[in-house]
């Protein structure tokens, strides 16, 4: 898979294909499994390994623990190799979600130096609508202005908006000139809640980065290996759907895993899919299922069971 997008003129070439890093950090009570070091410099080494390597992290992945894996493997590099993407994300304070322009400053100052690197290719506002005021992200000489001023100062190449409530993420798409937007959990094979936002991010000729394919594995996976569904432990409700879908696979002995892949990858409004990889081996599979023959009745039988417009957080 050699396809890329162009965001812009900003000189970030974008692939299909990217790698998020939340869960290469360790997040059990997230994952419900434990990531040690070694798994994750091992996998972060395979993303990079490949010459369209894009990998995706964010300075409060891990409290900070996904970036300064990442970093390990970069210095071991040398530097950030040439041709791949790097993106990460400004967040609040963990503590008391203060998300102002000094925070927001700290936060790129901190990931720089964790990854080791002058500057990002992609540089996103991560998750506003957890802000303790929005007033501090939004108002004038607030976060938003400062991720614009450190595009200005050449610091990243493209900003971006990250998050998932569409809410409150849709009135800042409309307010500001961002080059990429990144949504989360919210366009899978069974929810599109993005939809709408997706449809303005392209009416303005923002680049859609899609991350969670799978809504935290339980679409690669499966239902009963694996109990959590967008960071939370699934409930009957949310299965229903997804035993839906694993049904239809199940009949055409396609896997799950390449059916919710797919499901993003052939969205023409979407510029790259961004997925989760815990082991080494995930980065050759997520390459396979986004290759997998899918029969023409599967996306037959899926349209016909339809998708959630509901916020899969809060339902």
């Amino acid at each position: 898979m050699t396809k890329h997008v162009e965001i812009g003129r900003t000189g970030v070439r974008l692939p299909q294909l990217g790698f998020g890093s939340t869960g290469l950090g360790s997040i059990p009570q997230i994952y419900g499994y434990e990531v040690d070091e070694g798994r994750a410099l091992d996998t972060i080494r395979a993303i990079l390994q490949r010459p369209d390597g894009f990998i995706d992290t964010a300075r409060g992945y891990a409290m900070g623990r996904s970036e300064e894996r990442i970093g390990q493997v970069i210095r071991e590099l040398g530097g950030w190799p040439e041709g791949r993407v790097l993106s990460t994300k400004l967040d609040r304070d963990m503590e008391s979600n203060r998300f102002d322009a000094t925070q927001a400053r700290r936060s790129l100052e901190a990931s720089l130096q964790a990854l080791g690197v002058e500057q990002v290719d992609i540089l996103h506002l991560h998750d506003p609508e957890y802000a303790a005021d929005i007033s501090e992200v939004t108002g004038t000489g607030g976060a938003l202005d400062e991720l614009f001023r450190i595009k200005e100062e050449g610091l990243a190449k493209a900003v971006g908006l990250a998050g998932g409530r569409i809410d409150v993420l849709m009135p800042m798409l409309r307010d500001r000139e961002f080059d990429v937007l990144l949504t989360h959990n919210r366009h899978t094979v069974v929810n599109v809640n993005s939809a709408p936002m997706i449809e303005l991010a392209r009416s303005n000729g923002v680049a859609v980065l899609n991350a969670a394919p799978y809504s935290g594995g339980i679409l690669a996976k499966g239902s009963s290996a694996h109990h959590y569904y967008v960071y939370q432990q699934a409930t009957e409700a949310v299965l229903g759907p997804v035993r839906a879908v694993e049904s239809i696979c199940s009949r055409y002995d396609v896997p799950l895993g390449a059916l919710a892949l797919q499901f993003s990858v052939k969205n023409a409004d979407i510029a790259s899919t961004i997925c989760g990889a815990t082991w080494p081996q995930h980065v050759d599979q997520t390459f396979e299922w986004a290759n997998w023959a899918i029969p023409d009745a599967v996306w037959s039988e899926l349209a016909e069971l339809g998708q959630s417009q509901n916020d899969p957080e809060t339902g």
